[in-house]
């Protein structure tokens, strides 16, 4: 990983990523695309303030990570939520190929189905999809259960579900373990011990892979 391409820096997942990334003396640079500049200089990082409905081109890097992602809620409809969570995600990745990376690393959702009858489930699964076509080397798709983390918008009907589940992760054994909730700060370090591994092909990690591999990453 000489130098790396990050969608969606300011966000839970992104955010500890990021911090990841540069804490990474492996890592040469990381360019990550933000809407408006809000991160604070720093050594190796270079931020890029894009339009992702007009992308420019991007700078030469080898690996891409996509934390790019919102809620119907957030968004005001399901047509800009799409937008985001498709369109956008979709754009990155055909500029990040563009760019040179053969290494493309997504946040998707669990449940995620191009065929679902769930909206939210449907999008991410037509996105998965749709990656899985554009001939990336190695493509990881990462499918956490309820994300965990402080965010800077309030949510309160997802912290109601956290909570919830939170009280069940004890009695979630087997197949109900991909549904306990996992730290974002988890998903991001999974995401950079996958980018170190040398293979080719599609992996998709559920919530258990996540925490396992990030508890790996975390005892390196």
């Amino acid at each position: 990983m000489r130098t790396a391409l990050l969608a969606g820096a300011t966000g839970l997942t992104g955010g500890h990523l990021l911090t990841a990334l540069l804490g990474n003396p492996e890592v040469g640079k990381v360019t990550a695309l933000v809407r408006k500049p809000v991160l604070p200089a720093q050594a190796r990082l270079d931020e890029l303030v894009v339009d992702y409905a007009k992308l420019p081109k991007l700078p030469r890097a080898d690996v891409a990570f996509c934390c790019l992602g919102t809620t119907i809620k957030k968004a005001g409809s399901q047509a800009a939520f799409r937008q985001v969570d498709f369109d956008f995600v979709i754009a990155f990745a055909k500029a990040a190929k563009q760019a040179g990376c053969q290494q493309f690393l997504v946040v998707s959702a669990i449940g995620a189905n191009a065929k679902s009858g769930v909206f939210y489930s449907r999008v991410k699964g037509e996105a998965e999809q749709a990656l899985g076509n554009m001939g990336f080397a190695t493509l990881h798709i990462f499918q956490p259960s309820f994300l965990v983390g402080e965010r800077t918008e309030s949510r309160p009907g997802e912290r109601m579900g956290i909570a919830a589940f939170s009280l069940l992760a004890p009695l979630m054994a087997g197949p109900l373990r991909m549904y306990r909730p996992v730290a974002s700060r988890d998903v991001a370090l999974a995401m950079m011990q996958a980018a170190q591994r040398e293979a080719s092909g599609v992996f998709v990690h559920d919530t258990a892979g996540i925490v396992a591999a990030a508890s790996a990453s975390a005892h390196r």
